[in-house]
């Protein structure tokens, strides 16, 4: 298997930022404002999907990658794993 391409990474928004920022570990109101104002710094980041992409093909479950949390990436890795399972039996579908 070849590693992912990691260039990008020299052109994110957040290289200046403190990387705590984007780890938030207090819960409630606390962790989600810290995890907005990580969103925030994606927002305006030119690499965004590169570091999505990043996180998801090397299974990132904690902290922001790409402006999403974990609980968006799970949903987002779910919603892939329907797409191919109907894909899937589509395909069983026309064969038949």
């Amino acid at each position: 298997m070849l590693p992912y391409r990691t260039d990008w990474i020299e052109a994110a928004a957040c290289l200046d930022a403190d990387p705590e920022l984007f780890f938030p570990v207090a819960a409630g109101e606390a962790g989600e404002r810290q995890a907005s104002r990580a969103q925030r710094i994606c927002d305006h980041c030119q690499v965004r999907r590169e570091c999505l992409e990043y996180a998801m093909s090397n299974s990132q479950m904690h902290g922001i990658w790409g402006g999403t949390t974990p609980e968006d990436r799970i949903r987002a890795r779910r919603q892939r794993a329907d797409r191919r399972r109907r894909a899937r039996r589509h395909e069983k579908a026309g064969a038949a």
